[in-house]
């Protein structure tokens, strides 16, 4: 595992763009999944601003979709689907027709779970995974407990997931109590993977991720046993840094 600890927010966006511009110089047309949420914003614009200066090109990335609310359909506003598009696809000039939806919306949820983890596969799986740490220590929506065998799958959202999400949807009541999220398994499986963190709230279970116990109830510590694990968190999560 490599651990780099920036000064602070703004400098982890930039260190993260690095790693992933490095990624995509390395192999372009690189099968990859990122975030959702507040944690990859700044690396989202980071990583746009330096596509419309030339300094990289993003368009032949392949992408699947990391996660998505049960029941939303892709072009619902408030859909997982929409938001990567805005932040990411459109502005790195990605074509649509290159990021595979998580279709949520699908009559047989299951069989869309098990055709999804089929499509990862046939396409050799993750050159490299970018993750958020959700603060109960999910990847994705990999609510704890997650085992690190788990496959893509409907989750029940925590507590503390459904109140992150509220200001999102602009209330708690309109957060839906359930999502689809690619599994642990595929995830784990990625060839490379880079972890970002931010914020004093995340100290206690980043460090929990890193050097507690691998066990369910921590999903994000399965992320110890991997061979290729960079993690770049700004010093409020990583204040021994």
């Amino acid at each position: 595992m490599k651990l780099v600890v920036t000064e602070d927010y703004a400098a982890m966006s930039r260190a993260a763009a690095d790693w992933v511009a490095q990624q995509v110089k390395a192999k372009p047309d690189a099968v990859a999944v990122f975030p959702t949420g507040n944690s990859p914003v700044g690396l989202y614009e980071e990583l746009a601003r330096r596509h419309q200066a030339g300094a990289f090109d993003a368009s032949r990335l392949h992408l699947f979709q990391l996660d998505e609310y049960l029941g939303l359909a892709a072009d619902d506003p408030y859909s997982l689907y929409q938001w990567f598009y805005r932040a990411f696809v459109e502005p790195l000039d990605v074509p649509e027709g290159n990021l595979v939806r998580l279709a949520a919306d699908a009559p047989n949820i299951e069989q869309v779970c098990y055709a999804y983890d089929e499509q990862i596969a046939a396409a050799g799986g993750f050159d490299f995974a970018v993750l958020g740490l959700g603060p109960n220590g999910h990847l994705g929506y990999n609510e704890p407990p997650a085992d690190g065998d788990a496959l893509t799958r409907i989750v029940t959202l925590t507590e503390s997931s459904i109140e992150g999400a509220a200001g999102y949807f602009g209330s708690r009541a309109r957060v839906p109590s359930q999502a689809v999220t690619l599994g642990m398994a595929p995830l784990l499986a990625a060839r490379q993977i880079l972890l970002i963190v931010n914020g004093a709230h995340k100290h206690d279970i980043l460090r929990r991720s890193l050097n507690g116990p691998i066990a369910p109830d921590a999903p994000a510590s399965y992320l110890q046993e991997h061979p290729d694990l960079t993690v770049i968190a700004d010093r409020a999560a990583w204040p021994e840094g």
